[in-house]
Parts: C-alpha cells; structure tokens; sequence
C-alpha cells in the first residue's frame, strides 16, 4: 500500500461513523471493523463448513442466480465505465467517502489502468467459488437525463454501459447473465430495447430518482408496452435512495409502479421498498412507509400473476427492520427474489450482524463463519446470510432463491 493510500485510509478510518453515515445515511455497526480484508482465497474448512453446506441444501444451484449485481469502473481499460469525478476529490466527502467504501467493498485495484479489470476479476472469482450452476445478473446503468432524454452526467453518479455488462455475459455465460438499463425518455428507447432484447438481456434496470424517470409518466407508456410485447420484467428501484444523487424521493413512491403493472408488465420492486415513506396519492397528505405501500400493492390482487420483490439490501442496517415482515409473509415467497445489492454487502458497517442477533433473526453460531465469508467472498456471504435468516423457525423459502425461472417464462 503506498503511503499516500494508507493515508486516505487513515482519514477514512478516523471519521469512522461520521463518514460512514455520510454513505448511505443508516444505522451503521462498527464492532466488525471498518474496511474489507479482502482476501483471496477460500479455505477448504469454510467451504466445506456446516453453515454453508445447510445454504446449499436443497436447492439446484443452476436455479440460484443472483438477481441484483452492480458493475462499475472509471473506464481505464476503455469499457466505457464511467464515476463522476467529483467522488475523487477529498473535499466533497460525501462522494469521497461513498467512492471509497465501494472501492473496498468489491476489492478494487485502484492502480492505473486496473481499476475495470480488477472488479470484474474479483466478481469472476467469486462467482467460481459458490456451487456449479450458479449465475449473476449484471446491472447496467443509464445516465441521468433530461426531459428531452438527453444524457445530464452533471447529475450522474456513475453510467455503466449496456455493451459492457452484455459482452460480460457473452464471454462468460458459465458466471454472468446481463440486464440492460435503458432510460425511458431517450428518444431511442424503443431501438435500445429491442437490441438488448435481441442481444440476450434479462431485465430493464431502472433507479428513478437517480435517472430523472417518473414511472407513472404517460411518457413511458410506450416502453411499457414494449417491456409487456417482449415479456421482459422491469427491476427497479423503489423507496428512498441513498447511495446516490437524486431528483426527488417521490420518484421512488411504490405507487408509482401502478402504471407500468396496468401495462402488463412484470415489475421488480427492488429491496422490497424497505426504506423511507411516501404519499398515498399525489392529491392528499397521508403518508405511510414505502414498504407499507409495497405491502398495499403486493396484496392487491390485481398485481399478483406481474408483481415480485427483490430481497436485495434488506439486512442493511437502514433497511433491516423488514426481514421479519418479509419472513412471516410465507404467501409472498412465490413473489420475491433473492439478489445481494453487489458490492453493497462487502461494506462492512452496513450490516450488523450481531443485531441480527439480538432482533433473534440469526443464530449466534452464524456470525463468525459469516464475518469471514464477508472477507473472502462477498456473495456467499450474503447468499449464506440470507439462507440462515429465521423468524419462529421459519426461513426464506426455496423459490426466493431459485430465482432463474422468473427470467425463463414458459410459452
């Protein structure tokens, strides 16, 4: 490490909750640590260990896909990866702090021209190490833009490109699937979608308040009919959004997906709207939280054959006070998908894992083998974590995580 690194770690180290408050504004654990150790290899005692052989009971892992991986870079291998350059200065500590923790969390080798290589060979590396079968969905990621759907980086945090997480895919089909991210303002919308339907995506990636999309926008019904033509499902983000720039959290409102559901299509609520509160309608002002209105739709008959969750990030601190809801709604388990918010799970505050615990949603037993697994392989951890959490007995059932049907509908 050189000594100009190890001194930005020292700053960061030393603001300690303050600075980790400042990347996503949740109640954070420090009792691990601080940084990822990210070590390389996977011990024969932990991959064989009982903990982790009990997550894999029962399950076809060539069903278990990954239904939530982020990808990002700054481009130096010419990917076309792209972080707002602000994040680098050390004076807009929000975006600092934020660049470096994700940085950490998905092992990066931040040399020159190491950066994308890095992060894809450690995902790679990760992925080799969870059982035969099993399969990531990469998420690209739009640019914010404008009411004419012109790209506004001023306001993007970071833009992945289709073309990268697709060529992914196609180089190594064994570990990655990809999911397309297509902003429905650009007046290219339509041309995109067919291309990346074309070209083998599995989902649109939508982050509204952070892209400048209203999903309720008469704008959009376009793109839903096509999204419904093309029996492609939407995942998109839904609740209050802290990780990155915004335009307005009621973009976020759940209610807002009634649209594209009147449309027909398929829609993931990403993280089950586990975080904020929002308006029951746009002309009064009651609020209730936005997993309160996830809750309202998901038992909206209407939406039960084209309404899903994803279960991604809700151990996150911030987040956590849903597992049990999401636990004891054994009717819903048919309808939630598991994805880990890769490489959220790697940042070590983020989760408690003792609080896991005392909330006696996790046995004791677990968090040692899990705080190492966190070390070595960010995605068995959370798979592993996951698969461990209980309410009463009760855990997340099977189809929660053979989530590869949903994206392969019958005829």
């Amino acid at each position: 490490m050189s000594p100009f690194r190890a001194e930005r770690r020292r700053l960061l180290l030393g603001a300690g909750a303050a600075a980790c408050g400042l990347l996503a504004g949740c109640d954070l654990s420090l009792r691990d640590g601080v940084f990822n150790a990210c070590l390389a290899e996977l011990p024969a005692e932990l991959r064989g260990h009982p903990l982790v052989i009990a997550a894999w009971n029962g399950l076809d892992a060539a069903k278990v896909w990954d239904t939530h991986c982020h990808v990002f870079g700054n481009g130096d291998s010419g990917s076309g990866l792209w972080f707002d350059p602000r994040m680098e200065r050390i004076w807009n500590v929000r975006g600092y702090v934020q660049r470096e923790f994700y940085l950490n969390a998905s092992c990066v080798d931040e040399r020159p021209g190491k950066v994308d290589t890095s992060f894809v060979e450690r995902l790679l590396a990760q992925c080799r190490n969870m059982a035969p079968g099993f399969r990531a969905l990469l998420f690209a990621f739009d640019w914010a833009r404008n009411e004419a759907g012109a790209p506004m980086a001023d306001r993007s945090t970071f833009h992945v490109p289709d073309d990268f997480v697709a060529g992914l895919a196609f180089s190594h089909p064994e570990h990655f699937l990809w999911a397309a991210s297509i902003h429905p303002y650009d007046p290219r919308a339509l041309d995109r979608l067919d291309t990346a339907a074309a070209l083998g995506a599995r989902a649109i990636k939508w982050l509204p308040s952070a892209q400048n999309i209203d999903p309720a926008d008469a704008r959009c019904d376009r793109f839903y009919a096509r999204l419904a033509a093309l029996r492609m499902p939407l995942i998109t983000h839904a609740g209050d959004e802290r990780a990155v720039h915004g335009f307005g959290e009621h973009l976020g409102n759940p209610l807002r997906l009634r649209r594209p559901l009147d449309a027909g299509v398929r829609v993931v609520v990403a993280h089950c709207a586990s975080l904020g509160s929002g308006h029951i309608d746009d002309l009064r002002s009651t609020k209730l939280s936005n997993f309160d209105l996830f809750a309202k739709l998901m038992d909206d008959t209407d939406y039960r054959a084209n309404l899903f969750g994803d279960i991604s990030a809700i151990t996150q601190g911030n987040r956590m006070s849903v597992v049990a809801s999401l636990l004891e709604r054994r009717d819903w388990h048919e309808r939630l998908l598991n994805g880990s918010d890769y490489p959220l799970p790697g940042v070590v505050p983020l989760i408690s894992l003792q609080a896991l615990v005392d909330w006696q949603l996790l046995d004791a037993g677990a968090v040692d083998v899990l705080r190492r697994l966190r070390d070595i392989n960010v995605l068995l951890y959370d798979f592993v974590l996951k698969r461990s959490l209980q309410k009463d007995g009760q855990g997340f059932a099977k189809p929660v995580f053979e989530t590869a049907p949903f994206f392969i509908p019958s005829a």
